[in-house]
């Protein structure tokens, strides 16, 4: 028995290994853009990943390269008629954002601050809490098409509810995971907050997952998470002044965000999108943040639902 559980613990360690030199790998080419074998094998000497100091044999180069391609579904190429360098395939697919990115930007990361023992209080990250219990279940029923039957507490509720879901995608959107699952009740598709999910089991029950379903096609149109149908795509233009344009800019509220006029100190931003709750808050932070400075210029109902909300908060705030 004993043997059996080193074996096992070797197992686990050796596939950590193997993972962690393959995140090592795609992170040198993708930072260095074109690299020869020989510049790679330099690194790899000087890395911690590499006890010893040995060199990197190119077998071991081109096994770990394949086993790249099946985990990650990530292409590195070599370009023979420039000196055999190797790049990465369709790189800017990768800086689009995704789960490959999330994934080696996390891993790639975490063997930096490994590297570098002394800066670990140095680097500071955002706790995601919800996190921490039900994703890593959520993710391996989803894995294996099984339906999962939650035990949650709406903010809206006073009491929890108990029923059975398919889960078809996962999303985190400001420091809470969430999951996109059917209601088996309804057929309705719904979005529920892990840090709302009370007791949680995972059954026997198979579902099938709709070809057509597309998760980024679901929350196109939407803010964050909110998808409310009865809430139609319109276009919405807000003027911004100032130094806020800069944030609305660098970090835009949304991938349809275009910048369609623009003077020395004022910019005018539109969206395509379901103007809903949470779209509506986002605009206030910034109105906050910025003293004032942004306008809704349309749709006029917007336009008019962000006055009262304004005049709302100056009268209690008068009655102080």
């Amino acid at each position: 028995m004993r043997q059996k559980q080193n074996s096992r613990s070797s197992s686990k360690s050796n596939t950590a290994v193997l993972f962690n030199r393959y995140v090592w790998l795609v992170d040198t080419i993708y930072r260095a853009g074109r690299i020869s074998f020989e510049e790679i094998n330099a690194q790899w000497e000087r890395s911690s990943l590499n006890d010893t100091g040995e060199e990197l044999p190119l077998k071991t180069f081109h096994n770990h390269k394949n086993a790249i391609q099946q985990m990650f579904d990530i292409n590195i190429e070599c370009d023979r008629r420039d000196g055999y360098l190797y790049y990465i395939e369709h790189a800017e697919d990768m800086e689009r954002g995704g789960v490959r990115t999330w994934l080696l930007n996390t891993f790639a990361v975490n063997h930096l601050i490994n590297e570098s023992h002394h800066l670990k209080r140095r680097i500071l990250f955002e706790e995601i809490p919800s996190g921490q219990r039900f994703l890593t279940q959520i993710i391996e029923a989803m894995r294996d098409n099984l339906t999962l039957e939650l035990t949650y507490q709406s903010f809206w509720n006073n009491t929890a509810s108990t029923f059975e879901v398919a889960p078809y995608c996962v999303k985190v959107f400001r420091q809470r995971w969430y999951v996109v699952a059917r209601s088996l009740s309804d057929e309705r598709l719904r979005v529920y907050a892990l840090d709302r999910i009370q007791e949680f089991r995972t059954t026997e029950n198979a579902f099938t997952l709709p070809e057509d379903f597309d998760p980024e096609a679901y929350f196109a149109d939407s803010f964050g998470v909110t998808v409310d149908e009865d809430c139609s795509v319109e276009r919405v233009r807000v003027r911004v002044q100032g130094i806020q344009r800069q944030y609305i800019r660098t970090l835009p509220l949304h991938a349809s965000q275009k910048e369609v006029e623009t003077t020395e100190d004022v910019s005018v931003f539109e969206f395509h999108l379901r103007p809903t709750l949470d779209f509506q808050q986002e605009l206030l932070t910034h109105a906050v943040n910025a003293e004032g400075d942004i306008e809704v210029l349309e749709p006029q109902w917007l336009r008019e639902h962000m006055k009262v909300i304004g005049e709302d908060l100056y009268h209690n705030h008068q009655n102080v």
